[in-house]
């Protein structure tokens, strides 16, 4: 360990150079009055040709934060986020909530409204600086944070730092909150010494209990009917090969529930689709992996006999108030290192194996006929007009390569494509914040520049996501990606909890679903193309295959941005 020394002229100038020295590539911000500081330390830095992150200008907080997910979704390290003081937290929160609650590592900070009246620089001049102050920044944001605190002196800068970004990534990962007063980042410094590397915990992946373990795989090995149910246990990309190796070892059926990320691949036998429903109730053993809801309990559950076995960083998900799954064993830990243990330890049960050879046999004849139906549907839907979501979803299914990058905000039909590489695809978060599906694009290609990504969103989800601000900042930033819009003029979800809830009501009965139609639309192409994207408006099926062709061109070839509003069949 070595300590290091910089010349450094503020507070602020600090900062900035120790996020690069803990790794921080990008620093998206939303500026305001507090960014004073900020602005001048980045400036300074750049005129001497120090280190320091990327400054990201966005002009949306949620685009920003959403940003910083995305990121973080494919290179699993935390950036940092700065918005302007209360308003611009406030406008960044769903998307925090989003990071919550699907375990993403951030730093999201905000500027404090100055606390001086006079006499102290950076202290209050403008009329703003009364009226945005709060008596609890942080409380705007304490339910979905980790951690937050107010930065008080530069004394304390090297510790506040670390331990932001140490509790962000440690398990289960999360967003943090950072205030920065305005004096503070202001104060003149002389130096700045930190320790290098950190001499700060480094969160470590966990096993899980070897008893629970061994248990676990008692009841899986001897199992009849075992099923494995998974949401995001590829979020730990090293746990899809241990996820095949046990099905294989079990002969048992896998679901992807909801699924937020690839979780197994698609095309492997064992892969029975993404509707636990049909195997719930003959299930006498079943795994859940990741899964903050495998099933819900008011339409279909399994059989009260059948042993549940959760597994995940917080199988038990203690920040969800209310969460009644029946849980027999919990296993804790990193899903490739508790895996890999469970492979073990299945094998060491000794599963018979003839019932296992039978169990595999009938899994592969369900997935046949499920991809064979599913082929079948999505070719029956090539002539409507306006298109079928199936048919859009077929038609970017066949421009997927290994090198692609999904970000899904709903309406990409997981029946019609087949993801098979860990980290290539994505779904959005359980909060459902809207609007995240651009950000997150943006921010997955700038921690994998040579993939292609491409974000599938519903008209509803690209309205939310600040368009305008989202392709300023694809533009400004050369940060190309595709985005492909269903739109079907309409809140779907809207209608069918109506439908679900009240299925001979009213609205259903006199086919009126207020507060649910998004007719007429805009023309989000021109949108696009205001801020120098190839954008196209189609509407004729046949022509879709070519206008996706001529918008990757555009994004691999020509480096910018695309999109495409497909006009699609209205719920």
């Amino acid at each position: 360990m070595a300590t290091k020394r910089i010349a450094v002229e503020s507070t602020a100038e600090a900062y900035l150079t120790l996020l690069k020295a803990r790794g921080v590539d990008y620093f998206f911000g939303n500026g305001g009055t507090d960014f004073a500081t900020i602005v001048e330390a980045f400036a300074k830095l750049g005129a001497e040709g120090k280190s320091f992150p990327r400054p990201i200008t966005v002009p949306h907080e949620f685009t920003a934060v959403s940003m910083a997910h995305g990121h973080a979704m494919i290179s699993g390290r935390p950036q940092v986020v700065m918005v302007h003081v209360i308003v611009g937290t406030a406008n960044g929160l769903g998307a925090v909530m989003n990071a919550a609650r699907a375990n993403v590592p951030m730093v999201f900070s905000a500027g404090r409204t100055p606390i001086t009246e006079a006499d102290i620089l950076g202290g209050r001049n403008r009329q703003i600086h009364w009226a945005q102050e709060s008596f609890d920044q942080g409380g705007i944001v304490r339910e979905f944070v980790k951690w937050d605190y107010e930065l008080r002196n530069f004394a304390q800068l090297e510790t506040v730092v670390d331990r932001a970004l140490t509790l962000s990534t440690a398990e289960p990962q999360g967003p943090v909150y950072l205030a920065l007063p305005r004096e503070v980042l202001a104060e003149r410094q002389q130096a700045l010494e930190y320790a290098e590397p950190a001499r700060t915990p480094q969160a470590a992946r966990a096993a899980p209990d070897p008893a629970a373990v061994r248990e676990a795989a008692r009841i899986l090995a001897g199992a009849r009917n075992p099923l494995v149910i998974t949401k995001a246990s590829g979020r730990d990309t090293a746990s899809v090969p241990h996820l095949v190796a046990l099905a294989e070892a079990l002969g048992a059926p896998v679901v992807d529930n909801f699924h937020t990320h690839m979780n197994f691949p698609q095309d492997h036998p064992l892969h029975v689709g993404f509707d636990n429903g049909p195997y719930l109730e003959a299930a006498d053993a079943i795994l859940v992996l990741e899964s903050d809801s495998p099933w819900f309990p008011n339409t279909k559950r399994p059989s009260p006999d059948a042993r549940v076995i959760h597994l995940g960083v917080d199988p038990l998900y203690s920040r969800i108030p209310i969460r009644g799954f029946p849980v027999d064993v919990a296993l804790v830990g990193t899903p490739s290192l508790a895996l890999a243990a469970l492979v073990d330890a299945v094998l060491k049960e000794k599963p018979d194996p003839s019932a296992v050879a039978a169990r595999r046999q009938k899994c592969a004849a369900e997935h046949k006929r499920l991809r064979e139906a599913w082929a079948v549907r999505g070719k029956a839907a090539a002539g409507g007009r306006p298109m079928d979501m199936a048919w859009v979803s077929r038609c970017l299914a066949d421009v997927i390569d290994d090198e692609t990058i999904v970000i899904n905000e709903y309406d990409l039909d997981p029946t019609q494509a087949c993801f098979r590489i860990p980290g290539s695809f994505f779904g959005p978060p359980s909060a459902a914040a809207l609007g995240w599906g651009l950000g997150a694009a943006m921010g997955a290609k700038l921690a994998a520049p040579e993939k292609t990504v491409i974000a599938t969103l519903g008209d509803g989800a690209y309205i939310f996501g600040a368009p305008t601000a989202a392709h300023f900042t694809s533009r400004a930033f050369d940060i190309p990606f595709l985005a492909v819009v269903f739109n079907n003029q309409a809140w779907n979800a809207v209608k069918r909890a109506t439908s679900d809830v009240h299925p001979d009501g009213w609205a259903v009965r006199t086919k009126n679903m207020p507060l649910s139609d998004l007719a007429p639309s805009p023309a989000f192409e021109m949108v696009a193309q205001s801020c120098g994207a190839h954008a196209e408006r189609v509407e004729d099926p046949a022509a879709l295959p070519d206008a996706l062709r001529r918008a990757l061109k555009a994004v691999r070839e020509e480096r910018r941005q695309a999109l495409l509003n497909v006009i699609c069949k209205k719920p």
